[in-house]
């Protein structure tokens, strides 16, 4: 069975998540500040926390509890701060127009740009608890955000994400020489890479956000369905399974709710989720998660517990 993961929000943390991890028997809980614009800003937030003693005491007891503890993030702008970019316009990707912008990414031709990208992953690595041998430290959270400058316009998205994953990585093992990082495949990088001389430390995390959750990923009618696993037999050539996560969007009730709170009730389809499940774990993903934001202290006092039994590692 695949080991199993649910992604929260900071802020959401408490003791009643960690006692429903304990319920559903998973093993291992992600962090995912909110991403979008503010994305530099809620990581800062979330590296806050971790110095408060409050904080670390719920830490501390997801360890006693054998919970594994994660970050995945949004992390490109604020380890490339918007006021850098303003300062160095040829780190700055250039857009479908033509223009130098520093909107989001950079120019992954840049090597300069690559450099300083690389020393700033160090040392958030090192301030992320535990240092996990997993890091999952994602490009900017938006569509159409590549560079298309002389160099790189020739470099398909997916390509340009490993020269800067290759670049992050090399930070990160300055601290930690074993650790790994996440392909995020999503949007216009769910297309599987081609520089497999950049794929050591790297593994894939496939992200179907443009899928249909009320229908099974293998529903053969399902046109979203179909378009987002489509690139999967390729993606899994290239990466392999070794420590290949798949993250779902089951129970993400941010999504749900349109990303504005207060939170809708959540209504999960279990039979999907089973399916789902059944499905990654034919295809070899060592880790099966799921984002489940919005499902905080704010949302029980409207609703009550959340349904996530279809979760379950024994399901």
């Amino acid at each position: 069975m695949p080991a199993t993961s649910l992604l929260i929000h900071p802020e959401e943390l408490d003791k009643t998540w960690l006692d429903q991890l304990g319920a559903l028997r998973v093993g291992a809980l992600g962090l995912h500040p909110v991403g979008g614009k503010r994305a530099d800003e809620t990581l800062a937030a979330m590296l806050d926390r971790f110095e408060t003693p409050e904080y670390r005491a719920l830490l501390e007891d997801a360890e006693s509890r054998g919970i594994e503890v994660t970050c995945e993030m949004h992390a490109l702008r604020y380890l490339l701060p918007e006021d850098a970019l303003a300062a160095h316009p040829a780190w700055q990707r250039v857009n479908m127009a033509g223009q130098r912008t520093p909107d989001f990414n950079l120019c992954p031709s840049c090597g300069e740009a690559l450099d300083f990208l690389s020393e700033r992953a160090a040392a958030l690595y090192a301030r992320l608890p535990g240092r996990p041998r997993r890091a999952a430290l994602w490009l900017d959270d938006s569509r159409d955000a590549f560079c298309h400058c002389e160099k790189c316009r020739g470099i398909s998205p997916s390509d340009q994400q490993m020269i800067v994953l290759h670049a992050l990585l090399r930070g990160i093992r300055s601290v930690q020489a074993d650790a790994r990082l996440a392909y995020l495949a999503y949007f216009e990088t769910l297309p599987a890479p081609t520089r497999r001389d950049l794929k050591d430390g790297l593994y894939l995390e496939f992200a179907p956000y443009q899928r249909d959750l009320t229908r099974p990923l293998e529903d053969a009618a399902c046109e979203a369905n179909r378009r987002e696993t489509a690139p999967l037999p390729a993606l899994l050539d290239f990466f392999g399974t070794e420590d290949a996560t798949a993250l779902d969007y089951w129970f993400d009730n941010s999504l749900l709710s349109r990303y504005t709170k207060p939170p809708r009730k959540l209504e999960p389809h279990p039979d999907v989720v089973r399916a789902d499940m059944a499905f990654y774990r034919r295809l070899g993903f060592q880790r099966v998660e799921s984002f489940a934001c919005y499902l905080g202290a704010d949302y029980r006092a409207l609703y009550g517990l959340p349904d996530l039994t279809s979760f379950r590692a024994d399901e």
